[in-house]
């Protein structure tokens, strides 16, 4: 057995990771596009293309359907593989969304382009139960493992992915665990992580290695803080916010400031710009079964968490241009939740252009910066400082404000209880998807309990 990483060991984006369990028989686990200082120089085509061999893999297992998981399955299919897509039943609904945006943003916006590639997709899509074993497909049939996927907590439908298989010559099998993105504890709308009872081998990921979040009160607290300052000044909160996980955790946060709060808060508008977005939120909605009991309680007593008399969504690109302007110069009550996450291209561009230079706005971050992109440069910098968008400079007037505990990703402590929990082994711990100081921080933990 061999584990081969083609990418997100180095960094936080481009996670991909194979099993080799012979010359004949591999799988994968993910395969993301690189962003950010991940991405590195030269032209995008060339970074993703595929230059592993894909002969002998046999299936690719997808933890969750963030782009840096499942953006570079067109260029995988391109060099020729040809197996089944395993996936959690939630995730084989949201994978086709996110990936027909990437290719129409990224590639073409030729639906004679995009629908071929999205029609084999949904084809090889493979749709399983949590905690359900399910065969996978091997040349060597003595070595054909079990995967079993289980709640990871991060976004609706993630998984962290188990394998079991037994090597030749060996009387029990080896457990190898992929923790893809593990949640945060406490986050709305989806339960926490539970660890798995075994693991021999255990890739975890690392994102916050070196930190801790804040109490889901304090973050309800700091969001609440960030609303009213702005707000006060006669602002716009924009939020730059990935288009799934984080827009509709967000949303079930806000509905509760709105619902407890007092005559302003009922007034002010909460704007969802972001097609993609809007399109998840729905399938989140439809996705109900899937919640946690406390979003399931909200329902009972009549209240909608993604669906709120303030909530005010933004379709066409017209319409888009006409909400930056008004709120640029209206000074209405309003919290803007637009993608990109990390300020590197869509909606949000156009709200920071507007805005940044005045004092009155408000820019709040809810999720991972990563080296490279415009929402670290904004996030370093801060009030005072420069930002370059779209060639642009900029001066930073408004505020900026950070929330890492809105993070999906777990923090320091709640990946060493992951850890910790796990009942048999590990006995080999490997961190990726984390910048060298958060690695370094969680190995010096996490890592001891291995030797």
């Amino acid at each position: 057995m061999e584990i081969v990483h083609h990418g997100g060991a180095e960094g936080v984006t481009g996670s991909c990771h194979r099993l080799r369990l012979s010359a004949r028989d591999s799988f994968l686990v993910d395969c993301g596009l690189f962003q950010g200082r991940d991405h590195g120089p030269g032209d995008t085509l060339e970074r993703h293309a595929i230059e592993f061999p894909v002969e002998d893999i046999r299936a690719l297992v997808v933890t969750h359907v963030h782009i840096d998981h499942i953006g570079r399955l067109p260029y995988l299919l391109a060099a020729g593989f040809d197996g089944p897509i395993i996936c959690s039943k939630p995730s084989a609904r949201l994978l086709p969304l996110m990936l027909e945006d990437a290719l129409r943003v990224g590639f073409t916006r030729d639906r004679q382009l995009i629908e071929p590639v999205l029609e084999t997709i949904d084809e090889r899509l493979v749709a399983l139960d949590y905690n359900a074993w399910h065969a996978l497909p091997a040349e060597d049939a003595a070595l054909a493992p079990r995967v079993r996927l289980q709640r990871a907590g991060h976004i609706l439908g993630s998984a962290y992915v188990e394998f079991d298989f037994r090597e030749p010559g060996e009387r029990r099998s080896r457990r190898v665990v992929f923790s893809g993105d593990l949640g945060a504890p406490g986050a709305p709308l989806l339960p926490a992580p539970k660890p798995p009872r075994r693991a021999d081998t255990l890739v975890l990921e690392s994102t916050y290695g070196d930190r801790l979040h804040g109490d889901r009160r304090e973050r309800a607290a700091r969001l609440r803080a960030a609303v009213e300052h702005a707000h006060a000044n006669g602002g716009t909160v924009i939020v730059p916010a990935f288009s799934i996980g984080r827009t509709q955790e967000l949303l079930y946060e806000l509905e509760g400031l709105i619902h407890r709060g007092n005559r302003r808060w009922r007034d002010m508008e909460v704007v969802l710009d972001s097609p993609l977005a809007a399109r998840f939120t729905e399938v989140y909605r439809e996705l109900k079964p899937f919640w946690d009991a406390e979003a399931h309680q909200r329902l009972r007593a009549g209240r909608h968490p993604l669906d709120f008399e303030n909530l005010y969504t933004v379709d066409d690109h017209d319409t888009h241009l006409q909400t930056v302007d008004y709120l640029a110069r209206s000074g209405r009550p309003a919290v803007v939740i637009a993608a990109s996450g990390m300020a590197a291209g869509g909606r949000v561009v156009n709200y920071l252009k507007a805005m940044l230079e005045d004092e009155r706005h408000h820019v709040l971050f809810v999720g991972y910066q990563a080296e490279g992109t415009p929402g670290r440069a904004i996030q370093a910098a801060g009030r005072g400082g420069h930002v370059e968008l779209d060639g642009e400079g900029y001066a930073i007037r408004a505020g900026v404000d950070s929330i890492s505990g809105y993070s999906a990703h777990a923090d320091q402590a709640d990946l060493l209880r992951f850890v910790r929990g796990i009942r048999t082994g590990p006995q080999d711990i490997r961190l990726v998807h984390g910048e060298p100081h958060a690695r370094e921080a969680l190995w010096e933990l996490a890592c001891k309990r291995t030797g």
